[in-house]
């Protein structure tokens, strides 16, 4: 089974599916992804999931419901300090909303399976203890990285 996302009216869910369905679906051709795209859509789906209207955000984030609505809909292309204003005003910090935009883009590019879900153990020895967060599992970091309290 591959996990595929399906957007409807806007909402974005994970649906397993088999293998076949999926290959019979995919164009021989690959489609583009759009970056702007893919970050709109997390955006609308955080949203929504949330229960918060455009206009909610819009004010909670100080940009206009109309260049949200577009950001939304993959039609601007949001500077990093707008993305994390809107990413504040969801409540969802930016590493999360961008680590959906990158499992999906994977998923496009039928590389799923690469993307890494946890940090490697050489950024841990190159970054030190900030780069692992606060309440992930030891088994998850393999045990090498000292916990600040």
């Amino acid at each position: 089974m591959v996990r595929q996302p399906v957007t409807v009216n806007g909402v974005t869910r994970w649906k397993d599916v088999a293998e076949e369905t999926v290959a019979a679906v995919e164009s021989p051709e690959a489609k583009g992804v759009v970056l702007r795209q893919e970050i709109g859509d997390v955006l609308r789906s955080i949203r929504q999931s949330e229960g918060r209207t455009l206009r909610d955000v819009s004010h909670r984030a100080r940009v206009s419901l109309g260049y949200l609505s577009e950001v939304e809909r993959g039609q601007k292309e949001a500077s990093s300090e707008l993305l994390a204003s809107i990413c504040a005003a969801l409540d969802v910090p930016l590493s999360a909303m961008l680590s959906q935009v990158a499992e999906r883009i994977a998923f496009a590019e039928g590389v799923r399976d690469t993307v890494p879900d946890t940090v490697p153990t050489e950024l841990q020895r190159e970054f030190g203890p900030g780069v692992v967060p606060d309440g992930v599992p030891d088994e998850l970091t393999n045990g090498e990285l000292a916990r600040s309290s």
